[in-house]
């Protein structure tokens, strides 16, 4: 299995709804995508009816506060799934871009079907990580897997880790998600990221639904190693999830902001470096702030702690106060053991 685990983040443009109906508009997409920075494109390969049944009852009407309410679940799917004739498009054209496609299948037939195009990887979604029979013939492939815990107790983390242990998958990459379309920031959590890699033993990550990119910036600082977020081309297009998506100019902001904060945590370093080894010129030392003469006893009126760094080293102050001069020094000369009798 290939590991795209590294000290950088993995970034991850979530195409899911955001096609318009039109392949010309998805494969603008991915381009878009590859030019905002992403590492990857990621699908979703479902039909409406692998996803529900055609059933208009109240069991299957959306009515949990969402843009989605009133709509059947049948009708939401057929309208937001991707059609299965383009995936080997996107994937081809991916390739080109040197961008990684894979998707999240939802069924064992779009397990199957991805496995024919030679999917690098599989992404368990929030609200599939209960299904443990998936998530097996999933990890069962030997390809890394990637699991959002958008739903998910915490048995349900536990079943799905050791669904793919089982079957001789330990390459799981876990992301902490909040399954709100947009996610409320105090619903976001990200103290659990670090949590999740210490407890599972795994990789951890964000899949984020919050508005804006504060989130997947906290997120690298607390250590995620993987940042998926929903990519759109033009909020224009509208559906399904373009209300809490990211555009080309925002993902790349986001991107940029990922980046940066990688630079800024860097690691643990006490090394002396030519550039602080420059810089404690800086720093204070013992100088001569008087005229002196040889035999003139060192005093708190003559030498001092100040800026800069070439003269003896602070920590002697209290070792030299009393000891005579051993020649004459003017003020502003950096006192040094040599220029001390005793």
């Amino acid at each position: 299995m290939k590991n795209y685990i590294t000290d950088r983040c993995f970034i991850i443009a979530e195409l899911s709804a955001n096609h318009g109906g039109s392949l010309d508009i998805a494969k603008k997409t991915v381009r878009a995508a590859k030019r905002a920075g992403a590492d990857a494109i990621k699908l979703q390969t479902y039909t409406a009816d692998t996803m529900t049944l055609n059933v208009e009852s109240e069991d299957f009407m959306i009515k949990q506060g969402t843009a989605w309410d009133g709509q059947y679940l049948y009708d939401l799917y057929k309208e937001a799934s991707l059609p299965w004739e383009w995936h080997k498009d996107l994937f081809d054209l991916a390739k080109e871009e040197g961008l990684v496609c894979f998707s999240s299948p939802f069924d064992k037939t779009a397990v199957d079907f991805l496995e024919a195009l030679n999917t690098p990887i599989y992404k368990v979604a929030s609200f599939e990580i209960t299904d443990i029979p998936l998530i097996t013939y999933m990890a069962s492939k030997q390809k890394p897997m990637i699991i959002s815990t958008g739903i998910a107790a915490m048995e349900d983390i536990e079943l799905a880790v050791e669904a793919c242990k089982a079957v001789g998958n330990n390459d799981i990459t876990i992301l902490k998600c909040t399954s709100a379309y947009p996610a409320a920031p105090e619903d976001a959590n990200l103290l659990t990221i670090e949590d999740i890699a210490q407890r599972f033993g795994v990789n951890s990550g964000l899949s984020d639904h919050t508005m804006g990119i504060e989130a997947p910036m906290i997120a690298v600082a607390l250590g995620a190693k993987m940042i998926e977020k929903h990519f759109i081309l033009d909020k224009s297009i509208g559906g399904a999830d373009a209300h809490f998506s990211l555009d080309e100019q925002e993902f790349k902001q986001m991107v940029d902001a990922v980046r940066l904060t990688e630079k800024l945590m860097g690691q643990v370093d006490y090394e002396m470096t030519d550039k602080k080894k420059k810089s404690r010129e800086f720093s204070r030392s013992l100088y001569v702030v008087q005229d002196v003469i040889a035999g003139d006893k060192i005093t708190e009126l003559n030498v001092r702690s100040v800026r800069p760094g070439f003269g003896l080293h602070p920590k002697y102050y209290e070792e030299v106060l009393g000891k005579p001069f051993s020649i004459n020094l003017d003020r502003g000369t950096p006192l040094t053991l040599q220029h001390i009798i005793g």
